[in-house]
Formats: C-alpha cells, structure tokens, sequence
C-alpha cells in the first residue's frame, strides 16, 4: 500500500514523525512523505531531529503569503504529485492550510483521506481562525478519521461521521514529546543559545516558557500578554520568564518593545524542536496560546495557562492540567501569581494521567491502515464507498 504523507508546518511535522517511523516498521507500507513548504526554515530541523527522509518538496511559501494564495499553491504542487504518485491513501494532519488544500486536491482525484488529529473543535470558526474551518471542512473530506480522545470521536460522530469510520487512536503529539523528551534528557539541546541567554534561563530559581502566535491574538491581545510578562518579571524577580518570539513582526516589534529591556525576560529566537521541548521540560508552567503545548504540557506534567477564551483541548482544562485565562492583563497575572505562590493548586495541576494519549497512537494508525486494506483484499477507496 502507497501512502502519501503532506507537512507543512513544524507541528504537522513533529506529530507525522511518529507515524512515519511506525510505517516504515508495518510490512508493505510505502510511505512517501511530501513537504509543501508551508513553513520551510521551521519543517527542515524538525525532519533532521527524527532522521525523515523527504521523498517530494513544494515551494509554497511567498513574502507576506495570504491564506487563498498558499491554499491555492498547496492544492495546484500536491494535486501534481498525486498524479505522478497515485498512492492508495493520503495522511493529512490537524488544522493548517497545507491539511485542508491537500485534503481538498485527495477529493479531487478520488483518494482516499485519512485524517490524524481528527475532531478538534471549538465548534467557534473564529477561534481559532482559520484553524477551526480548515479541520471542519477536512472532516467532510475524510475516509479515515483519527481521533486522539473520546470527545474528539463524540464530536465527529455528532456531525454525522459514520462511527465505523471513526479510530480512537491517542494523539501522536504524544508519541513525538515523550520520545523527544527521553532521547534530549541525554544530551544538552540548549548549548546552542547565547550563552548570556542560557546563563540567563538556567541560573535562576525558576523558568516559566511563554509562547504566542495566534492570529487572533494579535493587536490588544499580544500587547496584553506582554504587559502582563513585564508585570510578573516585576513582581517575581527569582523567576525567567522565557519567550521564543514568533518569527511574524507584529509579535516581535510587541516583545521587543515591552519586555526587551528586562533583565530577568529572556526573548529567544524561534527555537527548534529539541530545544522547545528542553524548556518544555525544564519550566515551573507554561503560558501558551498554542493547541500542541496544552498537550505537550499535559504529557510532561507542567501547568499550562491558555491564553485564550476557548479551546478545542478541553480535556485540559477538564482534567485540570490547563487553566483558560484568556488575554486579559490581570487574568493572566493573577493565574500565574497563583501557580508560584500556592504549592498545592501547582501540584493539582501536575498530577494525573495525561488525557491525550499514551505514546502508542501511532502504531494503533498503522495498524488499522493495515487491517483495512491488507487483511480486506480490498483497495481503500472500496473499503470506503
């Protein structure tokens, strides 16, 4: 069985990694992995740190690409592969551009669609944009619908998914950063960083990671979640307060401006793969907008402040992993305050099974993939009809 792999950004990539690795251990699997290019400079590391060879690559990134350019650009490269390739199956994971633009060319050429990370919703188009349209409009291009909890399942069922399609399979998020996490514990991922910076991060008393990227964040939002940085810097002096800065200008002209002149922030570039999940690992908490970090969070047991109003991860903030705080200045003061001062709310928040997966999800994919057209006879597109 052909199987054609689509990455666009970092995170597609290093929740693909597990499932690459467990194709290559499936007899007669041939799995092909395109990159599109989505998000080339953050892809490329991500690929070396799991040794992924690349058998197709797309140039779709442009200067100040909008959302229908790089949707047509992904549909018109991967619809070009199909054509030469003609796999059995294409894999398409979560929410990007890159998943739904190669789902939609898959439709086109009546190929099969398997769906990783299938049933994510806030059920809020807007939040997050366009994340939140691309996975519901990649749920009516599917055969085979992944999904990492009993919510996500429950959610596409509701939709009129037919269950029969429908895995329970874990997230393989949490494959790549208990893998990432064992295998860095051996090494020293952050001799690479500025050693001003490094010095800065690990002589303190405590770390605290800080991420934000959300387009609907930007404007009042980003400039909120610095205020409320400086205002902790201030407040908890013992504490680094570390930010790999997004690579769009907006957030780093906000960062640089806010918090760039204290002494006791640490702005990082982006950082690769390795190194987040190093920080990761080695942080108190973790404030974050990002969907993939409430996850990694959960799995490495660190707290996780969501700096949104909703989130499709509620197994988080259900299993009391993650708080929703949204963007508010006092709201995310006075959850982090809380986390550093109260040793028994940080413990709560620390324990318990991750709901999100056990590391296993990627062989489970593998091996239904398997079951459907190998032990059937069948072609995937029969098995689907």
């Amino acid at each position: 069985m052909k199987i054609l792999a689509v990455v666009g950004t970092r995170p597609e990539a290093v929740k693909f990694a597990p499932v690459i690795h467990a194709a290559a251990r499936q007899p007669g699997i041939d799995m092909q992995v395109c990159v599109t290019g989505q998000h080339r400079a953050l892809v490329d590391p991500v690929l070396k740190f799991f040794d992924i060879a690349v058998s197709h690559r797309l140039s779709v990134m442009r200067h100040n690409q909008d959302l229908a350019g790089l949707t047509t650009r992904v549909l018109e490269g991967v619809r070009g592969i199909l054509l030469a390739e003609r796999p059995d199956l294409m894999l398409v994971q979560g929410d990007t551009a890159t998943c739904f633009a190669s789902a939609l060319a898959a439709f086109y050429e009546r190929v099969p669609v398997g769906h990783v990370e299938a049933g994510l919703r806030t059920h809020e188009l807007g939040a997050p944009f366009p994340e939140e349209g691309m996975r519901q409009m990649v749920s009516r291009l599917a055969a085979f619908h992944f999904a990492p909890t009993v919510a996500n399942a429950a959610a596409l069922e509701h939709e009129g998914i037919p269950a029969e399609r429908i895995y329970l399979t874990g997230n393989t998020g949490i494959d790549a950063v208990l893998w990432a996490r064992d295998r860095i514990r051996r090494t020293d991922p952050l001799a690479s960083l500025e050693k001003k910076k490094r010095s800065q991060i690990q002589s303190a008393k405590r770390r605290v990671l800080i991420t934000s990227h959300r387009r609907e964040n930007f404007g009042e939002g980003i400039r909120n979640i610095c205020e409320a940085v400086a205002t902790l810097a201030a407040r908890y002096p013992e504490t680094a307060w570390v930010f790999p800065v997004h690579p769009n200008p907006e957030v780093g002209r906000c960062a640089q401006s806010h918090l760039g002149a204290i002494a006791n922030v640490a702005l990082l570039p982006p950082l690769e793969y390795p190194q987040f999940v190093a920080l990761m690992d080695q942080s108190y908490f973790l404030i974050s907008d990002s969907g993939g970090v409430q996850e990694e969070g959960s799995a490495l047991q660190r707290p996780v402040l969501v700096t949104r109003s909703t989130s499709e991860r509620t197994e988080a903030v259900l299993e009391g992993h993650a708080l929703l705080v949204g963007t508010a200045h006092d709201s995310i003061v006075d959850a982090a305050s809380r986390l550093l001062t109260s040793r028994g709310l940080y413990e709560r928040m620390c324990s318990g099974a991750c709901p999100f997966g056990d590391g296993a999800a990627a062989n489970r994919i593998l091996a239904i993939l398997a079951r459907e057209a190998g032990v059937t006879g069948k072609s995937l597109l029969a098995a689907t009809a």
